[in-house]
């Protein structure tokens, strides 16, 4: 039998837009949710509203923020280190379009022109597990690729190991630890 032990990490993806439904990637552009995607957010409040959690924090993006006041977190703290992995000429593409011209793209293993590094994304997002870490039950509200980072780095993994977590829209995954060491106690659920 495990013992479960330390701080614990919520992550939770926000609900669908038009272009995370489309595959295009999505960073800096500010699009609201779905309609699909607001009554998935409101599903989240019951499966969030028993649990204590003693820091909340969204990215500013308002699909971001707007899934946490639905989930009934409207008082979420804004965190800039959470916004989505800078995509800059890849803004608004999907991968099978950026393929076209990079075989074998993916953000895990080419550069994004105009945008972030790995080593930028992870940065950001160590920020944000140290400061978590200094709580018992965190709660953040973000976006796919930024919380897979965030999972790789809470694990001590490189940043390219969030290859490995696929992350849905409207999902709530756990990090915390097994004894001493970080773990990942439930994904994409």
């Amino acid at each position: 039998m495990s013992s479960v032990a330390g701080p614990e990490l919520w992550v939770v993806r926000h609900g669908e837009t038009e272009w995370s439904r489309d595959g295009k990637h999505t960073s800096a552009t500010d699009l609201p949710l779905t309609d699909v995607g607001e009554a998935a957010a409101r599903e989240l409040a019951p499966r969030l509203g028993g649990v204590e959690f003693d820091l909340v924090l969204t990215s500013p993006r308002l699909r971001a923020r707007r899934t946490a006041e639905l989930a009934g977190f409207a008082d979420a703290e804004v965190d800039d280190d959470l916004v989505e992995w800078g995509y800059g000429d890849y803004e608004g593409v999907t991968t099978a379009e950026i393929r076209e011209s990079v075989p074998g793209w993916t953000v895990w293993t080419h550069p994004t022109p105009g945008g972030e590094t790995a080593e930028e994304v992870g940065a950001r997002l160590d920020r944000v597990v140290a400061r978590s870490r200094r709580h018992q039950r965190a709660l953040v509200f973000a976006h796919g690729h930024s919380l897979r980072v965030l999972t790789a780095r809470w694990l001590q993994q490189s940043v390219a190991e969030g290859r490995f977590f696929r992350l849905d829209t409207s999902t709530v995954s756990v990090l915390g630890f097994e004894r001493e060491h970080p773990a990942l106690l439930r994904w994409n659920s």
